[in-house]
């Protein structure tokens, strides 16, 4: 079928984890991976925090020791957006619009990498995944933290849900 097509080929993330904790940077980084394109909101802090919480920052500070880059790619504004990447001293995008493949190739650009050493992480599959996939970066779906979200995203949420239940039943995630 056509849909089971599509979703091996553009909502099926290479991993799947609870939390950006549990990615094992050591790995990442024995593959090739040397920057990690990383969603915002309910993959970094729940939607409606402004802190990111102490366990994540030091996930992030590996990240860095192991020379592994880091860069936000959120859809969110962008003085939220920066501030937060001012905390955690690294480059972001706002605003972003993701799944935009435009989006994805700033944050590259960004990173100062081509896409073979790139990878994203995110709580999405109809945006973080899906357009990770559309430029064949190696991605990587995290939970969300929270279940407060705008309400197009909970729409989405719906869908997602469906699609997830598949894709567990193929034992994909």
């Amino acid at each position: 079928m056509r849909w089971e097509r599509f979703i091996l080929k553009y909502l099926c993330p290479d991993f799947y984890h609870t939390n950006i904790c549990e990615i094992n940077l050591r790995y990442l980084k024995k593959i090739g991976i040397r920057g990690i394109i990383c969603d915002l909101d309910n993959t970094l802090l729940a939607w409606d925090n402004h802190e990111v919480r102490p366990e994540f920052k030091e996930w992030i500070l590996k990240a860095k020791r192991l020379g592994i880059s880091i860069c936000i790619l959120s859809n969110s504004l962008q003085e939220r957006v920066n501030r937060i990447a001012r905390k955690l001293e690294v480059p972001a995008i706002s605003k972003a619009l993701k799944p935009r493949k435009k989006a994805f190739k700033l944050a590259i650009n960004r990173l100062d990498l081509i896409p073979n050493k790139v990878a994203v992480v995110g709580d999405q599959l109809f945006t973080d995944i899906y357009g990770g996939n559309r430029l064949r970066l190696l991605t990587i779906l995290v939970e969300p933290m929270g279940k407060k979200e705008f309400i197009s995203t909970q729409v989405i949420r719906l869908i997602e849900k469906k699609v997830k239940k598949y894709l567990k039943s193929k034992s994909l995630i």
